[in-house]
């Protein structure tokens, strides 16, 4: 089957905007490290982003050592901190090493190459994680270029025909204006029922025809299928988790198999380079076979992961992007626990409203609001929960845990609602007052990073034992825009 000869009109043009060339709309680091390395974090303004560095290193070579447990590649996720530390940290840690990542902005991709991960070998493979838009194409092939050029290879999404129509015209183009035209490298996004994004494998015709204008196209080479089930999110134990993963692996396989079969009925399509069928040598068929979430990643046993490593018709890849830091989110999984957490935000309480809350509970309101900590929910009622104040003793760090929730917020502040005591002493033990610095961890740590133009690093493996609190051993700075 072949690509209708009729002519359509683009909605855009292919011209590379300056995207490659802008300046970094992020803040120096020197200049911050200068300013604020050995700084107590009481001394910071609020709100604050504070890393632990020590949990972000133990969380990524977790994750790494568990994928190389599957069998599976990792391609760990940039999103959630968009720093250049912090996908060293993912890329090579005590767990092992990957030079898979995904992205989800053009600015994230080439901050991966300014930063030198693509130049030292660190980054060899980069998916850009939406499905490709016609107005992108022209700055990705200059991403391509410069990714070649240091022997990286740069990935593709497409879900629909109409994908595959524009990279086939800017290749049109290119050949038209003299230049060369390489095929794009792409992965089918798979839609496993989430409706997140991605083409469904159901109904069979409609995908083998999807199928059959890729493996048709001389724009494109299948690299594999890939997956991603948001829900795992909310899951509440392993067998939850790996009940949505064993979803995540069937309907991947399923994409799989049906493009063989289709191969397998016409036979034309078979020779064509599109297929990607030898690309790698990999699994039954070469194709990659993408499937993960953080909760995933935490999650498959023993026997799963046997289970899974004997139908797979390709190679096995595992992404996953948030478990670096984890949240509130993550933590009601239970496959992680409190001291897994990485990532905590610092406000100063401004103001407080004795039993102003139900029942007559306390109320306090804090410098952090919607866009320090975002407006993700999860399964545990608010916005994020208060796990200690800022150079407070172990013993009333214990006090205020678990006693008060940030409940309410609203742009730039937040309200903290007290939670029931089991007696009148443990509330009285427990109280808030003004001036306090607390820290909380947020349902999301992906939307709340966002917020922040750097982040405050400290490392719980270097504390002393008799410090009350933490100091700032280094600064990272997040690539910020699209």
């Amino acid at each position: 089957m072949s690509l209708p000869t009729q002519t359509f009109t683009l909605p855009f043009s292919f011209e590379a905007t300056s995207l490659a060339n802008a300046q970094s709309l992020t803040p120096a680091k020197d200049a911050l490290v200068s300013t604020f390395k050995g700084k107590p974090l009481s001394s910071l303004r609020t709100p604050a982003l504070v890393i632990d560095r020590a949990r972000f290193a133990t969380n990524c070579a977790r994750v790494t050592k568990n994928a190389e447990e599957w069998g599976a590649v990792l391609r760990a996720h940039l999103k959630t901190h968009k720093t250049a530390e912090g996908s060293r940290y993912q890329l090579v840690n005590d767990g092992g090493r990957s030079d898979r990542v995904i992205v989800s902005t053009l600015m994230e991709a080439w901050e991966v190459m300014r930063s030198g991960l693509v130049a030292e070998g660190v980054v060899k493979d980069l998916l850009y994680g939406l499905p490709v838009a016609g107005n992108k194409i022209a700055d990705l092939a200059v991403l391509r270029k410069e990714m070649e050029a240091h022997g990286g290879t740069l990935r593709l999404f497409v879900d629909h025909s109409e994908q595959i129509r524009f990279l086939e015209a800017f290749n049109k183009a290119e050949v038209a204006a003299g230049r060369e035209a390489k095929r794009w490298s792409v992965f089918v996004k798979i839609n496993g029922g989430q409706n997140r994004a991605g083409i469904p494998p159901d109904p069979i015709p409609a995908f083998r025809e999807f199928l059959s204008v890729l493996f048709a196209s001389p724009a494109v080479s299948l690299f594999g299928f890939y997956s991603h089930a948001g829900n795992s999110y909310f899951a509440t134990n392993l067998p939850d988790c790996e009940a949505i993963l064993g979803g995540e692996v069937d309907v991947v396989q399923r994409a799989a198999r049906i493009a063989l079969d289709l191969l397998k009925d016409q036979p034309s399509l078979a020779s064509s380079a599109a297929t990607g069928i030898n690309a790698n040598g990999a699994g039954g068929t070469g194709w990659v076979l993408s499937v993960g979430s953080t909760p995933a990643a935490h999650s498959a046993s023993a026997d799963f992961k046997a289970r899974v490593a004997q139908v797979l018709l390709g190679s096995l890849e595992l992404h996953a992007g948030n478990y670096p830091l984890l949240d509130v989110q993550q933590l009601y999984t239970t496959l992680v626990g409190e001291q897994n957490i990485a990532q905590r935000v610092l406000g100063t309480v401004v103001s407080y409203y004795p039993a102003r809350g139900p029942d007559g509970l306390d109320e306090a309101m804090c410098d952090i609001g919607a866009l320090g900590v975002s407006k993700d929910t999860g399964k545990t009622p608010g916005f994020g929960e208060v796990v200690g104040v800022v150079g407070a003793s172990p013993e009333r760090r214990a006090e205020v845990k678990g006693q008060w929730r940030l409940g309410r917020i609203s742009q730039e502040h937040g309200v903290l609602t007290e939670l029931p005591a089991a007696n009148d002493a443990e509330r009285e033990k427990g109280k808030l007052k003004i001036g306090d610095v607390v820290e909380v961890v947020g349902q999301h740590a992906c939307l709340i990073c966002a917020g922040y133009p750097w982040y405050y690093i400290v490392d719980s493996s270097e504390r002393a034992p008799e410090d009350l609190e933490e100091k700032v051993v280094d600064v990272w700075v997040p690539w910020k825009g699209w």
